[in-house]
């Protein structure tokens, strides 16, 4: 009975947050064109008509442990599910997130997405393609805004400490930013298909300064995002 009431809550979830989802694409694409003032609060609504279905449809409340950053930062984001990609325009003010290239290939979205600020990330492209998101990367910080970056490169299963991307460190040192950790649960019940009720949290660490060597950044920020599940063995973060 149990999980017959959280499919037909995931079913609703479902048909609800993605319908509202394509109109807030379709308004996205003519405020592109239109007002392109009108992007950043699309954006952003989008964000929290997301939180208002994770609550009220799903029945998962959302907790967030520490004070969130704002400004020229880099943002290092334990990624488990959708969830916290999803609502990243809610915490942050215009986030710039490193979002993976083959996104901007959905229509409509992938538009929105580059004119909003979002920073292409093409793995094996070549030195080219890797200045380019770095020159980007720095104008999204000369303009005053966040960086956000999920630095194991995919959704890991929930519970798992897998090693950060080679290419974060790679990041750290050419942005010279300080990093903010933040830890995230969101795969326990988010990350299914019949999805559960429960709470996800979000941890934020201290932030950690610039300038840092490549084993000593690697190693806080993969203590840092996965201390909501100490228990858990720890691989260690990656190396070339």
């Amino acid at each position: 009975m149990t999980w017959l009431l959280a499919a037909l809550r995931s079913a609703v979830f479902y048909v609800l947050f993605y319908g509202g989802s394509a109109l807030m694409v379709v308004a996205s694409v003519v405020a592109v064109v239109a007002q392109r003032r009108w992007l950043g609060p699309i954006v952003e609504r989008w964000g929290y008509w997301h939180l208002w279905c994770v609550r009220n449809l799903l029945g998962i409340e959302v907790v967030l442990d520490g004070a969130l950053p704002d400004g020229p930062v880099l943002i290092a984001v334990k990624h488990e599910s959708f969830f916290e990609a999803i609502d990243t325009p809610r915490l942050f003010t215009l986030p710039a997130v490193f979002a993976k290239q083959e996104l901007f290939a959905i229509p409509g979205w992938g538009y929105s997405a580059r004119t909003y600020g979002l920073i292409p990330v093409a793995r094996d492209k070549g030195a080219k393609t890797l200045r380019a998101m770095l020159a980007l990367a720095k104008q999204r910080v000369d303009e005053g805004r966040p960086l956000v970056i999920f630095p194991e490169g995919t959704r890991v299963a929930h519970g798992t400490r897998p090693p950060l991307q080679a290419g974060f460190a790679g990041l750290y040192k050419l942005l010279r930013l300080p990093v903010v950790p933040i830890a995230v649960d969101s795969g326990a019940a988010y990350h299914h298909l019949v999805k559960r009720p429960g709470r996800i949290t979000y941890k934020v660490g201290a932030k950690i300064p610039a300038g840092l060597p490549r084993e000593e950044i690697e190693a806080q920020v993969h203590a840092a995002i996965n201390i909501l599940n100490p228990d858990r063995p720890d691989p260690g973060p990656s190396h070339p």
